[in-house]
């Protein structure tokens, strides 16, 4: 009998990798698991890069410091660089040498650098503070006078309209005191105060950095708010563009205020124990080749893509080349200046949409997880964003990234690592749509409150959110503030407190109702707009041609805030007791709202979160006497905020001190229409 043959061992079967954090939440990600390691591994490969030629990506995120017009002590002068690898001819002109193009060549050097040394033995005294410069770049047979692509402040001549550089040197240096600030310790959840320096004067004119740190952060802090995001702080040559139409990327300014003063603004909201986040524009660019980036080298793209791809199709601007290294780290250079220079506490990222796909966002329903996969994405864009989050969570822990996204890409706001983008907030940009929704096409008596609370609920598990009912998106002009749109007219005939107007009754209940449900349950931080918080009477409008360039619509009105006899100082007042009820009860760091009632008929939700119940009547005329309801937990509940207290603008119909016990697991509540009650246990 033969022998039997032996048998080959059987090969190891390769381990397959555990699936991703990202995925294993999400099981509905995992066809699209290749895609989002394919990312991570990019990202680990780019940083790989960048720390070998670079040390780490900290260093490599100082193009800033060697690009520009910038002193250097060791060599004894000037030294003026610039990147511009298709032009034939740069030199550096100003006050200092009479404008004179031929005067101060640069050289070109590698990688499509130019530079120039100009010696403080001859320059010292011509290159001084306040004087002012430009670069002459030619290409293709044709010269023009540019401002240096890293400008650290540009200011526009009041007779020519003209901006130029200018040299920023004070003899005393900004000595700041806020080394005990710490951003995670300051904020737990961000409770935001969206505004605009140049708006926050009753005057019209242009607020200064100096009013608003002296006027308006004591407000904010008396408010609540511990975060405030300063909209247009990067240069910007037409004010009208509320700052999104950015030129100078790492100038602050200059309509504002010096350097100085937004470094005391800064200074003086930390000593307040606010945070302070930059709304930064890294989506687009201005197209204006006077004052911005645009055709810098006459190469037709350099810092944005070349062509119909370089140009916005909705918003007339320039869009960055995310997939040039340059571009790369030119843009997260700017991050590390402004956290390191200005000492922001982190940054709203403007049009996250519009850099995640090549269609911008326009015209596209995000109906399904294939819209954001596949050749739609832009992956050049989501590894620089994912680049940007790791570099500032690294250079200031504790930095605050909220992103301003409408297609609700599953990942953004989760840990890289996770095989997310790195952000830590999105703005849940859906909730004012749907409120101003509302209030333009549903009479109140028909409002659906199942999908109302299906809105302000619909967030990705895991992925924290910014909840609001107006942002500046909603306040500009063409449309209306909430209350504009609640009162109407009335903002100006009927808005004293003793005014019984039914009409302006309404729009005072309503607006306060929006704004606590939206905040109770929206998300896991809470965004207003400078002014709305009292119900700002008017929208936005920047001073235009259109308007004869009038600032009437650029400014906000404090002194109706301020005035006991208006309704607006009881709409603020009520603002100001739901924000501080938020923090001290810990509201949205706790776990979602939790539905208990959906009452259609008698047009009433009340749902519980961070222990406390709320109970909101939306009902335009039925109050509910008897109103029973389910609870969680036994036990006595007392009042702790009524919408309807008089000091809010309401008729004190319910009794504040009135202490409310369950009886098996129901409590029975009196909820006159269109108020709100916010009930805590013990």
């Amino acid at each position: 009998m033969a022998a039997s043959k032996p048998t080959a061992s059987a090969a190891p079967k390769a381990r397959r990798p555990a699936p991703l954090a990202l995925v294993k939440n999400d099981a509905w990600l995992a066809p699209f698991e290749p895609v989002l390691r394919q990312r991570l591994a990019r990202l680990q490969a780019r940083l790989a890069e960048i720390e070998q030629y670079h040390g780490s990506l900290l260093n490599y995120a100082t193009a800033h410091q060697h690009l520009g017009l910038n002193h250097d002590a060791g060599r004894g002068g000037w030294v003026y660089r610039e990147w511009a690898p298709g032009a034939d001819y740069l030199s550096l002109i100003g006050d200092f040498n009479g404008w004179d193009r031929g005067a101060n060549p640069l050289h070109k050097l590698d990688f499509g650098v130019w530079e120039v040394f100009l010696p403080d033995a001859e320059y010292d005294q011509r290159l001084s503070h306040g004087s002012r410069f430009k670069v002459h770049v030619a290409a293709n047979g044709q010269g023009k006078d540019r401002l240096p692509a890293t400008l650290r402040r540009a200011v526009q001549d009041e007779q020519t309209k003209d901006y130029a550089g200018q040299i920023w040197r004070p003899e005393t240096e900004f000595r700041w005191t806020d080394q005990k600030f710490k951003p995670a310790t300051a904020v737990k959840v961000p409770l935001i105060y969206e505004a605009h320096v140049g708006m926050a004067t009753e005057e019209s004119r242009v607020g200064t950095y100096r009013e608003f740190a002296e006027n308006i952060l004591p407000r904010i802090e008396a408010d609540g708010y511990n975060t405030v995001q300063l909209m247009a702080v990067m240069e910007h040559p037409y004010y009208g563009s509320f700052g999104y139409h950015v030129a100078n990327l790492f100038a602050a300014s200059s309509r504002f205020g010096t350097p100085e003063d937004l470094k005391f603004l800064i200074d003086e909201a930390h000593r307040r124990g606010i945070a302070v986040l930059l709304d930064i524009v890294h989506s687009h660019a201005v197209k204006n080749e006077a004052e911005g980036l645009a055709d810098f080298d006459g190469s037709g793209n350099l810092y944005f893509h070349k062509g119909e791809r370089g140009n916005h199709p909705g918003w007339d601007s320039k869009l960055f080349d995310y997939g040039r290294p340059e571009v790369q780290q030119f843009l997260l250079s700017n991050l590390r200046y402004w956290l390191e220079e200005f000492h922001f506490d982190g940054f709203r990222f403007d049009g996250v949409t519009s850099m995640l796909y090549h269609h911008h966002g326009e015209g596209v329903a995000f109906m399904g997880y294939d819209n954001y996969f596949g050749e739609a994405a832009d992956e050049d864009a989501i590894l620089y964003l994912q680049l940007a989050t790791t570099l500032a969570h690294e250079f200031k822990k504790g930095s605050i990234l909220v992103a301003e996204d409408m297609s609700g890409l599953p990942g953004l706001c989760r840990p890289i690592k996770e095989g997310g983008v790195g952000f830590d907030y999105r703005l849940a940009m859906g909730i004012p749509d749907y409120w101003i929704k509302l209030l333009k096409h549903t009479p109140d008596e028909n409002w659906p409150l199942g999908d109302l609370w299906h809105t302000l609920n619909n967030r990705r598990a895991g992925e924290k959110t910014i909840a609001y009912a107006e942002s500046h998106d909603q306040a500009l002009v063409g449309d209306k503030t909430l209350l504009h749109w609640l009162i109407d007219a009335g903002i100006y005939t009927h808005m004293h407190a003793a005014d019984p107007d039914p009409n302006a009754a309404r729009g005072v209940a309503l607006h306060k109702l929006i704004r606590l449900v939206t905040l109770a349950t929206g998300g896991e931080g809470y965004l207003t707009f400078i002014g709305n918080e009292f119900g700002h009477p008017e929208w936005v409008d920047f001073p235009r041609e259109g308007n004869d360039w009038s600032y009437h619509f650029a400014r906000r009105q404090w002194s109706l805030a301020d005035n006991p006899e208006l309704k607006y100082h009881q709409l603020g007042e009520f603002d100001k007791a739901m924000i501080h009820l938020a923090k001290a009860r810990h509201l949205l760091g706790a776990g979602p709202a939790v539905l208990l009632k959906h009452d259609e008929e008698n047009k009433v939700l009340v749902f519980e979160r961070a222990g406390l119940v709320f109970i909101v009547n939306f009902h335009v005329e039925k109050s509910l006497t008897d109103y029973r309801f389910w609870v969680t937990e036994e036990g006595k509940y007392r009042v702790v905020l009524s919408s309807d207290n008089s000091r809010f603008g309401g008729f004190d119909r319910p009794d504040e001190a009135f202490e409310y016990e369950t009886y098996e697991h129901q409590l029975s509540l009196y909820v006159p229409s269109r108020v709100a009650l916010v009930l805590a246990r013990g």
